[in-house]
């Protein structure tokens, strides 16, 4: 089954004026962070943090459904009529208008509306992966709303979840989905080679080292992009491995204007290179492949790549069985001592550690982590 293949057409790639626009993108990252802390309070726990992040629609960002009781309820960021909806599976509806105010009044507003339905829901108000961070309740400082800013910087997620789904689709192996982390307020998508990974030593803001543990704990190529905050200075794609493999830096890739950053370990590409090219759909795939091979080649990945082609397998369900028992034996789980240990640990010990954020305001962690708080400027390799 061979799907068409989406294609920009000139002018969808909208210009990101970093400088023009950043008083915006504080406050809402902060307001993307408070409705994304409602769904990891709720929502059941997932790998790597899967469960807490938010996704692209045709009119601005969503939770996906969250359960709640015997039904659902959804919080929506619509960046066409400048509202945030909150709609529940038995027919409830509530609006709030994204105009010029305060996190504090954006927080209570929520909060306002989530009590008026019922739904018992309690957070930890301090923002994640952010120096100097104020709580919700007491932010009156970021308080900004360009309209129109705001439509840019979602129409061009509409570009880049594109793109991305494409780059996701022929692997054969475990992917992530493209999600937008609201912590360090990047949109990602994640391979990985199915080894685990060394524990990772980094720390963030707000963000347990334990955290970051399960959000590295197995090996990723990842490719993402940041609207320029963190020190960018401008809009850029990223792109690392965990553990960068040897030769990874060296690696010499196509795409016009990429380089590797050594402070941040990370491939750069500008996003002003890929929306001013003459094909910024091509130019943005080639900077994911080219990347990724370099991560997968230097760490020697199994190859994990499709014909392109979906292919619909007729199989028993014992056969289906054997095969799901040798694709996924039985490994030693994370914080298990005893080899073979069933994977069910893991999952135990995640769902412990999710219980322990949930009830202790000193457990500081939230959805994924930093990888660098080094200043970084649009610039080329020196």
């Amino acid at each position: 089954m061979n799907a068409s293949v989406s294609k920009s057409a000139p002018g969808d790639w909208p210009a990101l004026d970093w400088a023009g626009w950043s008083a915006t993108a504080g406050t809402l990252h902060m307001w993307l962070q408070t409705v994304g802390k409602v769904r990891m309070a709720l929502a059941p726990p997932v790998n790597h943090w899967w469960h807490v992040t938010l996704y692209v629609t045709s009119r601005g960002l969503t939770t996906s459904p969250i359960p709640c009781g015997g039904g659902t309820f959804e919080i929506a960021f619509d960046f066409i009529d400048h509202e945030l909806r909150i709609e529940k599976s038995d027919g409830g509806r509530e609006t709030i208008a994204l105009r010029a105010m305060s996190v504090a009044a954006f927080y209570a507003a929520l909060m306002a509306v989530l009590d008026g339905f019922g739904i018992d829901v309690h957070i930890w108000t301090m923002p994640c992966e952010v120096p100097d961070a104020v709580a919700f309740d007491r932010d009156n400082v970021n308080c900004s709303y360009d309209a129109a800013a705001a439509q840019r910087y979602w129409r061009a997620l509409v570009q880049i979840d594109r793109v991305f789904k494409r780059f996701r689709g022929p692997f054969l192996g475990k992917v992530s989905p493209v999600h937008l982390f609201w912590g360090s307020f990047d949109l990602a998508v994640t391979r990985f080679s199915g080894r685990i990974a060394p524990p990772h030593p980094g720390v963030a803001p707000n963000f347990a080292n334990w955290a970051m543990q399960e959000a590295y704990s197995h090996e990723v190529s990842s490719v993402g992009f940041w609207p320029g905050n963190g020190g960018y200075g401008c809009a850029a794609f990223y792109s690392y491995a965990y553990p960068e493999p040897e030769g990874f830096a060296a690696a010499e890739l196509r795409t016009p204007g990429a380089f590797y950053d050594t402070q941040l370990k990370e491939f750069v590409l500008p996003y002003d290179d890929v929306r001013k090219s003459a094909d910024p759909d091509s130019a943005l795939m080639m900077f994911c492949e080219d990347t990724y091979i370099a991560a997968a080649a230097g760490a020697k990945w199994t190859a994990r790549r499709s014909s392109g082609k979906i292919r619909f397998r007729r199989e028993s369900a014992e056969a289906a069985s054997e095969r799901g028992r040798r694709t996924f034996p039985a490994h030693r789980g994370r914080g298990s001592k005893k080899p073979g240990a069933p994977a069910g640990l893991f999952r135990d010990r995640l769902a412990r550690n999710i219980t322990r954020y949930r009830t202790s305001a000193h457990n500081k962690c939230c959805a994924k982590p930093a990888r660098s708080s080094a200043a970084f400027r649009c610039r080329p390799p020196a």
